[in-house]
């Protein structure tokens, strides 16, 4: 099993900010993206893997936590 969790905007977006997901063999980061969210990852979210920043190609493994964040913008201009 792999916990989920959507913060910011995309927990607005898909409505729930954590689910439980059946771990399938050699998962990635990105296919626990396409799997919770049914559509594909947009540009620049952010990924992390037990409170780790990842890349998607990241391996999974049984009981891990991955966070999804939306891209950060603003600042002083």
């Amino acid at each position: 099993m792999v916990r989920v969790k959507f913060f910011a905007s995309l927990r607005e977006q898909f409505g729930a900010g954590d689910l439980d997901l059946p771990l399938r063999p050699g998962m990635s980061v990105s296919d626990v993206w396409a799997a919770a969210a049914g559509q594909p990852m947009p540009e620049h979210v952010l990924m992390a893997r037990n409170l780790e920043y990842v890349q998607g190609d990241c391996a999974v493994e049984d009981g891990d936590e991955i966070a999804f964040f939306p891209p950060v913008t603003g600042g002083a201009a």
